[in-house]
């Protein structure tokens, strides 16, 4: 943007401290062709072994032949290889345990405002910020809440929100597994049109995502002399259709009269010019229509 107008704000962090998964994020992976797995039989170590699944789901096991793991979580695929040694008569009372060492090259597919969307590779499961540093990371006009598509499961999205805050960021991470899909959606824009001083759309990305009519005012560089405060339009979308137009004084607000007002993405505050001008073509239409072309600016 021009004049050194726009405060760009980006958040491309590396995860390189502890992080947390939901719900044991590795054992909701299944077991698919191409994953080595590493499989120990307690007091037995001659049939410990690492073992790639083959293109048919099965791993080979020490006197007992194939075993089918594919589709089954690494915990179902142990009780699977219990049953069958005991079904072959192979061993009495069998402890297995089995590992995903390496899963098969699959794809993360990261999409929204991130600067580069896309599908990366990953053979396990990383850090969600390690994984939207692959993708370069969130543009300034990205929402903070993130979801995450667990494969196979559209019903119940994670939802990871990157705080302002580096440590929290850091601290409240998920684990991304291959499969997986990122969302990052974009962030709600207000208007701020009329006599002020920097007149545009304002991005709603401060560590809140919410803004009042007195901080968007603010991001805006406050109204000039000459604004007509005490007729301010604050213009917002009905959900069936149309907008709705409600004058207020934006100077009673400053002087603690009458409450602050919480913003909604996309809506639009008109402080009208003073002298009488524009005010034919001032209405809700024309000035929501004139949104459109506002430039838009990143806030911190």
């Amino acid at each position: 943007m021009p004049n050194g107008r726009v405060v760009f704000v980006g958040l491309l962090l590396l995860a390189a401290g502890p992080f947390r998964s939901l719900g044991a994020a590795q054992d909701t992976l299944l077991i698919a062709p191409g994953d080595l797995l590493h499989v120990e039989v307690a007091d037995t170590p001659e049939m410990n072994e690492d073992a790639r699944v083959t293109d048919h789901g099965t791993i080979p096991i020490v006197g007992i032949g194939e075993v089918k793991v594919g589709g089954l979580t690494p915990g179902d695929a142990a009780t699977a290889v219990r049953a069958k040694l005991i079904d072959k008569h192979y061993l009495n009372h069998p402890q297995v345990s089995i590992n995903v060492e390496e899963y098969a090259t699959q794809q993360v597919a990261i999409i929204g405002e991130v600067k580069t969307s896309g599908s990366y590779p990953i053979a396990t499961p990383r850090p969600i910020l390690d994984v939207l540093a692959l993708a370069g990371g969130l543009t300034p006009q990205a929402d903070r809440h993130i979801l995450v598509e667990r494969q196979g499961d559209q019903e119940h999205p994670l939802d990871y929100y990157v705080s302002n805050d580096g440590s929290q960021a850091i601290k409240q991470q998920v684990l991304v597994n291959p499969g997986d899909t990122i969302v990052v959606s974009r962030a709600g824009i207000v208007y701020i049109l009329g006599d002020v001083n920097r007149p545009g759309g304002y991005v709603m990305s401060n560590n809140e995502s919410q803004l009042t009519l007195l901080q968007g005012l603010a991001l805006a560089g406050g109204a000039t002399r000459a604004a007509k405060q005490g007729h301010a339009h604050l213009i917002r979308k009905r959900s069936e259709g149309g907008f709705t137009d409600k004058e207020l004084s934006v100077a009673d607000i400053q002087k603690g009269k009458q409450p602050d007002v919480a913003l909604l993405p996309g809506d639009v505050l008109y402080l009208p010019f003073s002298f009488g001008r524009n005010l034919a073509t001032s209405g809700a239409a024309t000035i929501v229509g004139s949104a459109a072309a506002a430039a838009v600016y990143a806030i911190p």
